[in-house]
């Protein structure tokens, strides 16, 4: 690639050939500027570099190639950024598979020029297919799932440890608004920007898990309950000022959260789970984008009313 002549266009270029991300700009199945990173992650340096080469020259065959080039074409006519897992080949014949993520420069011209993030993802996509991580994970926000999470809390309900153990239920305000809005897969990308967000404020130690739908629960070790509600009302606030995007579409959420610390009479993980389901259900009938106490006293007095509405059934 020549060295640039106009001010812009050697910001440009120093910004696609200084920044680690692999970019390149795309235009009519072409590759019209190529950063760096990029023409390494394709071995291309060597060989006169990506620009001007057909996109299809680092697809595995043309049906891949015809595939992604549909897959794009829908996302953009949708308004939508396409992000998703592909094949992909370099100039040896060796091949990986890539997270791309792509979205028009112009809206308004979704067919014109496109910029292209490239992510080798081969080694995380090999540990998401093992049986183990598939069992334990989530696929959507590749977090833990709810049959990890009651595991775990199973383990400290059962060991009782002398340390404190605090949970918290973090329940999405409205999130069928954002179904509404950004559709199934801007929905699903929703949930793996907050449930990102949610893993990014908490210790080593601690585990987030998406426990069903728009729910995510954080198992918190050696944490008091004064301390998880400080993390709570931080939580809340993280959820409040992210912003979710899909295209040119986009839109904030809240999170109403129940917390409790373990305490001796708790038995069964879905005691907890109950009971902090409580908790969300009384911080939404606040109005949501707040935080609430589990009260075990309460929650016994729950159970001991529908018990007594059952037998009087």
């Amino acid at each position: 690639m020549s060295l640039p002549t106009t001010d812009d266009a050697a910001r440009l270029y120093a910004l696609m050939h200084l920044c680690p991300t692999a970019c390149a700009f795309v235009n009519d199945a072409h590759f019209e500027s190529v950063g760096e990173p990029l023409e390494l992650l394709f071995a291309r340096v060597e060989s006169g570099g990506l620009v001007g080469q057909a996109t299809r020259s680092v697809m595995v065959s043309d049906a891949a190639h015809a595939s992604l080039r549909e897959q794009l074409a829908t996302a953009f006519a949708a308004g939508l950024p396409f992000d998703g897992e592909v094949e992909l080949m370099r100039r040896d014949g060796s091949r990986f598979w890539g997270r791309l993520r792509a979205a028009p420069v112009r809206w308004d011209d979704a067919a014109g020029l496109a910029l292209w993030f490239v992510e080798d993802v081969t080694k995380a996509r090999q540990h998401r297919l093992q049986p183990y991580w598939q069992s334990t994970h989530d696929p959507v926000t590749e977090l833990a799932n709810r049959r990890e999470f009651d595991r775990r809390l199973s383990d400290h309900l059962t060991l009782r440890r002398r340390q404190p153990v605090s949970v918290l239920m973090i329940d999405i305000d409205r999130f069928v608004d954002v179904n509404g809005t950004l559709g199934q897969e801007g929905g699903d990308r929703a949930l793996q920007t907050l449930g990102a967000r949610l893993l990014s404020k908490v210790r080593a130690s601690d585990l987030v898990a998406r426990l069903h739908d728009d729910c995510f629960g954080v198992l918190l070790p050696d944490c008091e309950l004064h301390y998880a509600l400080l993390l709570a009302d931080k939580l809340c606030d993280e959820v409040s000022r992210e912003r979710l995007r899909s295209g040119v579409k986009n839109l904030r959420v809240t999170a109403s959260i129940g917390a409790t610390q373990l305490g001796d009479q708790v038995r069964e993980p879905q005691a907890v789970i109950d009971a902090c389901s409580l908790a969300v259900a009384q911080a939404k009938a606040a109005g949501g984008n707040t935080v609430r106490v589990a009260g075990w006293e309460d929650f016994e007095s729950e159970e001991a009313a529908e018990a007594a509405a059952a037998q009087g059934s």
